[in-house]
């Protein structure tokens, strides 16, 4: 097994099938820095593949089996089929491969500090705020976050530390191959059921992950949240929580007020005893929760509330949070990634929380599966905005064997009473929202998938 970044610089040529993806392309990023020669492929062109493209590496798009052929290891995610020409290739000329959370994990062990970010909602914020706060306090941290981030210019960091900060997915129990020493556990939610079935084995899976920490290891975990209550018994590391509800936890924010924007100012207690006042520059409860997160791993890190407070105010947001697109005629865009009940509440909160006239929501499913699973949920979420526009779902690695459309779900929010609008095209979406919205009113597209396009194409003039 690899253990050391020299091993890891033994091979000469790493090829990545699927390098477009977020986790991909930021590994290929790393190990370019470090040195290692590599090339990758993907289906389609995108924004991550041209900056790929500009930063030196040889991608291609669609399958080039000479670039298999060269390589000594071949790296592919999750999402590839088993018949993908290039992975046939490689297994055909016996050259190593390896699922990216594999490999993943072996870089984990090269670090002496890996510190894991990990739970349903919020990973992505929470890693680039803890990320933020190493980096001001001099830390010099590696990073690998889910999303790119305006402050790294990317989705990663080259530090020269033995800190590894990285965002931990639970999906298909990719955090299982990691080696963390410190993990934060934000909450524990009934998503990715297409893989678990059940919460309750999302719920263990998450066990098995505590219980990779070491005895100097350090768990830190939402004691407001009834799935993540009871982790610290799986585990020898040392155990803190965080909260807002809940005042028996070890960090707990309070007196939490909002200005014009829904950017919170809240006071931090520690063990009772008052820490600091802090601000964000991010809007929504939810994110007082992660931001709670963020400092209990931090002080016990040693990291100055100083600190901390800087690195706060820096951040504006990791890309597809709430993102601002810009505006036209007065009224503002934004996007969110959002995919599953629990997180569009918390982003319509969020959103709440502004100053506006009325808001829009563009709302595409993510998978069939997960559209099946929680549509009651989906529907409930929904009715927190004033106007609903669904349109279709975005399939990802999924073929439609459930029986469910967006349809069904426009026909659940009209039996809940909310009008909705059921709209295929993109194209139509954008004249249906120019001619109804009006000056002061706010629109949010929400969802992984492609409905993140719909932005530019509202703000194109013309």
């Amino acid at each position: 097994m690899l253990t050391t970044l020299e091993e890891i610089k033994k091979y000469k040529l790493i090829h990545f099938i699927g390098i477009g993806g977020i986790s991909m392309s930021g590994i290929a990023e790393t190990l370019t820095n470090l040195g290692v020669h590599v090339t990758g492929s993907d289906w389609c062109e995108s924004e991550i593949t041209d900056k790929l493209i500009s930063d030196g590496i040889e991608v291609s798009i669609g399958s080039d089996l000479e670039k298999v052929r060269k390589s000594d290891l071949v790296v592919y995610t999750a999402a590839i089929a088993k018949d993908d020409p290039e992975l046939v290739e490689a297994k055909r000329l016996n050259i190593e491969t390896c699922e990216r959370a594999v490999f993943l994990g072996k870089l984990t062990k090269a670090f002496k500090d890996t510190i894991c970010i990990s739970g349903t909602h919020g990973k992505t914020t929470t890693t680039s705020l803890v990320s933020l706060c190493f980096i001001k306090a001099g830390l010099d941290p590696n990073v690998q976050v889910g999303a790119i981030l305006k402050q790294l210019n990317g989705n990663y960091r080259i530090g020269n530390s033995d800190y590894l900060i990285l965002e931990a997915c639970e999906y298909v129990e990719s955090f299982l191959n990691f080696h963390p020493k410190a993990e934060i556990v934000l909450n524990i939610d009934d998503d990715h059921l297409d893989y678990f079935g059940t919460l309750e084995n999302v719920k263990k899976s998450f066990i098995k992950y505590v219980g990779l920490l070491p005895e100097d290891g350090l768990l830190v975990f939402n004691a407001d949240d009834k799935n993540s209550i009871d982790l610290d018994k799986h585990t020898k590391a040392k155990a803190i929580t965080f909260a807002i509800e809940n005042s028996n936890a070890n960090f707990v924010a309070k007196n939490i007020k909002f200005d014009k924007n829904g950017n919170a100012t809240f006071d931090v207690y520690r063990d009772g005893t008052f820490l600091d006042n802090f601000s964000l520059s991010i809007s929504g409860t939810h994110n007082v929760l992660n931001a709670t997160a963020c400092i209990a791993l931090c002080v016990n890190y040693g990291i100055s509330t100083k600190a901390i407070k800087e690195a706060f105010l820096s951040f504006t947001g990791a890309n597809r949070r709430l993102e601002y697109k810009g505006s036209f005629n007065d009224v503002t865009v934004y996007d969110d990634y959002a995919h599953h009940p629990t997180e569009i509440k918390a982003t319509a909160a969020a959103l709440n929380r502004k100053i506006f006239n009325e808001s829009w929501v563009v709302f595409q499913p993510h998978t069939y599966s997960r559209l099946k699973n929680l549509l009651d949920g989906f529907a409930e979420a929904l009715l927190d905005f004033d106007h609903v526009i669904v349109t279709d779902v975005y399939a990802a690695r999924e073929q439609n064997i459930f029986n469910i459309t967006s349809q069904d779900l426009a026909d659940k929010l009209q039996l809940l009473g909310k009008p909705v609008q059921y709209i295929h095209d993109f194209e139509d979406i954008v004249k249906f929202l120019k001619r109804s919205v009006k000056p002061e009113d706010i629109i949010l597209t929400l969802g992984a998938g492609t409905v993140t396009n719909i932005g530019p194409m509202l703000l194109k003039k013309g």
